[in-house]
């Protein structure tokens, strides 16, 4: 599946705090609910990296920024997102 056709991606998101040198620092793991593949991060760093790969938003923030500098309309900078009912 191409990034085009991909318009929903869900995961279950795991997070932990584990001592590292003497300091606490943050785990993840996401699990696909779809394939119950998982997937585990050392550290948020490394998380958002995938998150950003997934979505295509790094790729998509260089063509915007490539787009302006040519005189193009300026990339969006808001995201649409719905409305949580009960989330609070």
């Amino acid at each position: 599946m191409n990034r085009e056709e991909r318009r929903y991606l869900s995961y279950l998101l795991r997070l932990w705090q584990v001592r590292s040198e003497g300091e606490l620092v943050w785990r993840a793991s996401l699990e696909s609910p779809h394939t119950g593949e998982r997937q585990g991060f050392a550290n948020l760093d490394d998380l958002f990296d995938f998150l950003q790969k997934q979505t295509g938003a790094v790729s998509d923030a260089k063509e915007g920024q490539n787009e302006a500098e040519r005189g193009g309309d300026e990339p969006a900078t808001e995201y649409d997102f719905q409305a949580c009912i009960g989330c609070d």
